[in-house]
């Protein structure tokens, strides 16, 4: 009984920590056409991050060299944020660089290692949740197939925002998934409104609201009571598990256009979506608040091609894809369009990872070329 009133206790904390998050969802938009100076973060991370992050700048002074140079953008660099820094202090995102960030109106960042075991978090899920990027936003695109997805995933809820906050008991351990109206009609709309702005007809609602009756049931009538203000477009539902099937089934995924998801499935279903146009390392990803937003490659910091010396042919096209979603984000749209078109053009020639391809540098020289 001890223990079970331990658990209750804690539960009760964890309820009224999202109660009070509840007050503090509602924001202001930050509007980028009307600031003088765009503050840009650049964050290598851990493993091949700074190897990837290095050829990112190197195309962001290229593409932003006059602004750079009249004082409109300025990239600044972001220290502290490596596993080693953040092991040390104990911390998964350190107060230093969290305040460093937070001086930015965007940032990019390189793939962060999380450790196993323990109850340090991930440095995405805390600034997630410090910056309030609510909305995962991942495009999937291969024209040839017939494939132009964009995903919006929940980011603040859900099983992520609370999975380092569980419990052990005798014999079993509970975790807890977090689901609120408000931030579940934001990311609904987020996903309409891209839809809308687009010319988009088709949003697809993925949960698993069949099992999970309070959270994601939840999440689907809230997204079908926002779908009513866009009566222009088509909205489906699909559980989860049919909806990874769906993604490799040729007869029918060109049909879909814009999903709206729940965290973890959204985190599930964008890498298998990635993986579908080439993998991970194709893939760019941003997370977007209504004050901050961060872009980032979506693969992990892959230690293993450190080790086995091949850091320098690490494949920098989801960073760099990242940042093209960047530069679209603050409305140089000119120079985002100018990169997807690189990227497009270069992208079968694309660093494999092994010493038989070209290097990460090598690929940049010639994407820049065409820039």
């Amino acid at each position: 009984m001890e223990q079970i009133d331990q658990a209750l206790s804690h539960f009760r904390s964890l309820l009224e920590e999202q109660f009070r998050r509840l007050e503090t969802l509602e924001k202001p938009k930050k509007d980028f056409a009307t600031l003088q100076t765009v503050t840009v973060g650049i964050a290598p991370g851990d493993g091949i991050g700074p190897i990837i992050m290095e050829q990112a700048t190197r195309v962001l002074e290229h593409l932003l060299q006059q602004e750079i140079a009249d004082g409109r953008v300025v990239l600044k660099p972001i220290t502290g944020l490596t596993i080693e820094n953040r092991l040390a202090l104990g911390q998964s995102v350190p107060a230093d660089t969290l305040a460093q960030i937070k001086s930015c109106d965007v940032f990019l960042k390189g793939p962060t290692t999380t450790p196993k075991g323990g109850t340090m978090e991930s440095a995405n899920v805390t600034l997630r949740r410090e910056l309030d990027l609510y909305a995962n936003v991942r495009p999937v695109s291969i024209p040839e197939q017939g494939i132009d997805w964009m995903f919006y995933r929940e980011n603040t809820e859900g099983e992520y925002v609370l999975g380092s906050k569980g419990i052990d008991l005798p014999g079993m351990a509970v975790d807890f998934k977090v689901t609120t109206d408000a931030g579940t009609r934001r990311i609904a709309r987020a996903a309409f409104d891209y839809a809308r702005r687009n010319g988009k007809t088709r949003v697809s609602v993925v949960t698993k609201a069949n099992i999970m009756k309070k959270t994601d049931g939840k999440f689907s009538a809230i997204c079908q009571e926002i779908a009513k203000e866009y009566p222009e477009i088509t909205t489906d539902e699909w559980y989860i598990d049919i909806m990874t099937a769906n993604l490799v089934n040729e007869q029918i995924r060109s049909s879909f256009q814009v999903f709206v998801l729940p965290n973890l499935y959204g985190d599930i279903i964008t890498d298998e979506a990635a993986q579908i146009q080439g993998g991970i390392g194709t893939a760019g990803s941003a997370n977007m608040g209504d004050q901050y937003a961060m872009f980032e490659a979506i693969h992990g910091s892959a230690p293993r091609m450190l080790e086995e010396g091949l850091g320098d042919y690490a494949n920098p096209a989801s960073i760099l894809k990242a940042t093209a979603m960047l530069l679209r984000h603050i409305g140089r749209i000119q120079y985002a369009e100018k990169l997807e078109n690189a990227l497009q053009q270069t992208g079968d020639r694309a660093p494999t990872g092994t010493a038989e391809g070209m290097t990460a540098a090598q690929y940049t020289d010639m994407l820049m070329k065409l820039l």
